[in-house]
């Protein structure tokens, strides 16, 4: 049996006046130190034929400088042409893998701080939502080990419990996290200019710039010089 995830998004009161807030984690690099290629990684070495194994994890290690370049120039690409490599992986094993990927890779990753951010915005009644461009089966044993509310994560397409490598619409990367947070606040009555968006990317500016109280966590460069120009607060986890 394929096991589902353990959280439920809060019932939505469209006719309530008072608004909530909450708390938007992007995850990979600002959560934990870990990414996608490390999750595929970790799938291909325990899934199929000690021949595919080998012949998956090959094409991966040569294809690393093309995920490299592709994730900079553009995450929607990236992220279609990355996750074509799960093509053919069983969806019961990918779940069944999933928590023992959270015990031997994700969780050793967390970063040390990354607990006491989440733990902050509880204590001041957010709301705490993964928007992340990782897969929802991945993520769920991290959400569930932080205490998330909600994740918004990539699905993959399962054909007779089969993955096909297609992503369901819509791809959770770079842009489409603003539209997404939008939506998300209005489904959910939260007003988004109270609540808070963290990332450690600029590839993630339009999320930070969706809500009222961006944060650069661990950011790379280009975020930085973002963040100092905004004066929006810089954090580092690690």
């Amino acid at each position: 049996m394929i096991r589902r995830f353990l959280w439920y998004p809060a019932p939505v009161h469209p006719h309530s006046s008072a608004q909530g807030k909450a708390a938007f984690y992007d995850v990979d690099g600002t959560l934990i130190s870990t990414n996608v290629v490390h999750a595929f990684g970790y799938y291909a070495m325990n899934e199929g034929s000690v021949t595919g194994i080998l012949g998956r994890t090959l094409n991966t290690i040569a294809s690393i400088p093309i995920f490299a370049a592709l994730n900079v120039v553009d995450r929607k690409t990236f992220n279609e042409f990355f996750y074509r490599r799960y093509a053919g992986f069983s969806e019961d094993r990918l779940y069944a893998l999933a928590d023992d990927l959270f015990q031997d890779v994700i969780k050793p990753a967390i970063f040390p701080r990354a607990k006491d951010l989440i733990d902050e915005a509880r204590r001041a009644n957010c709301r705490i939502v993964f928007i992340t461009g990782a897969l929802d089966f991945t993520m769920a044993p991290l959400a569930r080990f932080l205490g998330a509310d909600d994740v918004i994560a990539n699905k993959m397409q399962f054909v007779g419990g089969v993955a096909t490598g297609k992503v369901i619409p819509p791809i959770i990367e770079g842009a489409n996290k603003a539209n997404v947070i939008r939506d998300y606040c209005e489904r959910h009555n939260l007003a988004a200019n109270k609540s808070h968006a963290y990332t450690d990317s600029a590839s993630d500016y339009a999320m930070l710039t969706a809500v009222g109280r961006p944060t650069a966590v661990n950011p790379d460069l280009r975020l930085r010089a973002l963040a100092r120009s905004y004066n929006w607060p810089i954090l580092d986890l690690r």
